[in-house]
This record gives structure tokens, sequence and C-alpha cells, in this order.
């Protein structure tokens, strides 16, 4: 879910060079099937691309449902906003809260009986739950909910597992692209002296996705701080 950019698009090309059948998903359903289509042509892989709004969630169960199988399932769609608490715009705030609580759920609980018993399901998160900054108060909540949708999924879902991801500031990221001036304090302040790339979170991601032993793990991935 959200695989047409950024590092979702890099983990659904990474599964269909492996071989696997994926299902991509974009708020756009032409760009979802152009991306496939790219995909499917690059890799040889079954690819196959559906249009789904997670911010309109009572509309997810219909447009997943002719989704049979699920072995690995991804949610990784999201929308940003910059909203403080001295300016707080309530729309965006409902879009986003919505798109990252009600609509991941929305999606897991639309696919959990087609989840395969070995199946496992990765959130996506983000550092602004440990380390907000000016605007992002209702990005920081909403990230900080993956642990707990995690934690309450991996219960409900069980033997599925069920892990999420937290990335820092990505080098090579399209949601960076306009954010290079705060790249060069980040990576004096990371305890590697470097920032992640979209491929090492992508690495991350899998073992999570991969490992029979990961399971309810909240990973973050941003090359340490102090």
């Amino acid at each position: 879910m959200g695989a047409t950019q950024g590092i979702g698009r890099e983990l659904a090309a990474e599964y269909a060079r492996r071989g696997n059948e994926v299902i991509i998903t974009g708020r756009s359903a032409e760009r979802a099937e152009a991306e496939a289509a790219q995909f499917a042509a690059e890799t040889g892989s079954r690819v196959s691309g559906l249009g789904l709004d997670l911010s309109q969630p009572h509309s997810v169960a219909d447009a997943l449902g002719k989704v049979e199988r699920v072995d690995r399932l991804v949610v990784a769609g999201m929308i940003r906003d910059n909203n403080t608490v001295a300016s707080f715009a309530v729309p965006a705030a409902v879009t986003l809260a919505t798109t990252k609580i009600v609509g991941y759920a929305a999606v897991v609980a639309a696919l959990h009986d087609r989840l395969a018993s070995d199946a496992a399901v990765l959130l996506f998160g983000g550092m602004a739950k440990d380390r907000p900054y000016p605007g992002s108060t209702v990005l920081s909540t909403v990230n900080a909910g993956m642990v707990g949708l995690v934690r309450t999924l991996s219960v409900e879902l069980a033997p599925v597992r069920v892990n999420s991801v937290h990335p820092g500031a990505v080098v090579d990221s399209p949601a960076w692209a306009d954010k290079r001036a705060l790249l060069e304090p980040l990576r004096k302040i990371s305890l590697t002296g470097e920032l992640p790339t979209m491929r090492q979170i992508v690495e991350g991601c899998l073992f999570l996705l991969e490992n029979p032993a990961a399971n309810g793990v909240n990973l973050t991935l941003d090359a340490g701080r102090a």
C-alpha cells in the first residue's frame, strides 16, 4: 500500500525482482497501473496496480476485493502536514490521522481473512514519534500510534507476524528532496556520521518481513543519535 514512489516503491520493486507476484497501490489508479507495468517489464514478474486512498477508509475493502491471498503486506502510504498547535488546521489533521490510523487498520481488517498463516505485516511510522519538531504535532502522534497498532494487531492476527519500521531522514528519498538544507545538520548529529539510504531502509524492511523471529518489533533506522 503506497508503492508508487520512495521507499515503498523500492521495496515493491525488490519483491518483484525476486520473482514474486506483487500488487502495488497508490491514490491514483492510473499511476499505480503505470508503475506496475514498468515493474513487470523490468523484472518479468507479475505485477498489478490498484487505486486505493487510505484517507478514505470506507472504500478500502472494495478496492481490495479482488485480492485473493497475501503473504507479505506492507502499508507504507501516507501524507505529511505541517501543523502546529498555534495554528492548528483541523482538516489537515483529520486527513493525516485518518490515513495513518484508520486507513492502516482498515487495510489489515479488509485482508485479515486472506493472510496466509505464515504471513507478515509491516507498517510504516517514522522518527517524528520520538523527535517532534515544530509542525509535527499530528505526524508525531500518528507515528507513535504505529507502536500501539503493532501491539494489538500482533495479538489479534497471531500467528501472523506484525512489525513496524521507523526511518529517520533518508538521504535519497523523494520525501527529503525539498529538505536538503536539513540533511547536513542531521548528519552531524548521527552517531555514524551518515544518514540512511532507501536501500538500507529496504534491507531493514526485508528483515522484518522475512525473519520468522521478528514479531511485535518497532524498528528504528536512523544510524543512531546521541
